[in-house]
């Protein structure tokens, strides 16, 4: 037979560690939404005038460590697989996104210059010199070594 057990005490002990584990799923998963905002917000917010690079570059930053605390989170409490596979993709993203704010910021100029004749181009013809005007001001090939 069972041995009796005390109905009061058995339910409190273990309803704290129920109700943590809740809380703990309900926080990472908050914490992915924020990943999720950040990540897309970057992507489209950078479609939008590179004038507004500040603004992907930091949503590319708060993307990223969010990324990385809701993977650990992720892995510590043993979250959902969609939860895990998010993240990665979602880090994935950020890093690219990451290479494009880089490069975005080097060539500043010419990118703006590029968006501003696009801008006015009504035909394909003046898109297309638009283009050519871009690869002009693009530098032919950087050094690799100093001579």
């Amino acid at each position: 037979m069972n041995p009796p057990t005390e109905s009061g005490s058995g339910q409190s002990d273990r309803q704290p560690v129920g109700q943590a584990a809740q809380d703990s799923a309900r926080l990472t998963h908050t914490l992915f939404r924020l990943f999720v905002i950040a990540v897309l917000g970057s992507f489209f917010v950078f479609q939008l005038d590179v004038g507004y690079v500040w603004l992907t570059a930091l949503l590319t930053v708060a993307g990223i460590v969010l990324g990385i605390v809701v993977l650990v989170r992720a892995v510590k409490y043993k979250e959902s697989r969609l939860v895990l596979y998010g993240a990665i993709s979602g880090l994935v993203v950020s890093a690219v996104m990451l290479l494009v704010v880089l490069a975005s910021t080097l060539f500043f100029n010419q990118i703006r210059d590029y968006q501003q004749c696009v801008r006015y181009a009504l035909t394909q013809q003046a898109t297309s010199e638009c283009r050519t005007q871009l690869e002009k001001s693009l530098p032919r090939q950087l050094p690799t070594q100093l001579r």
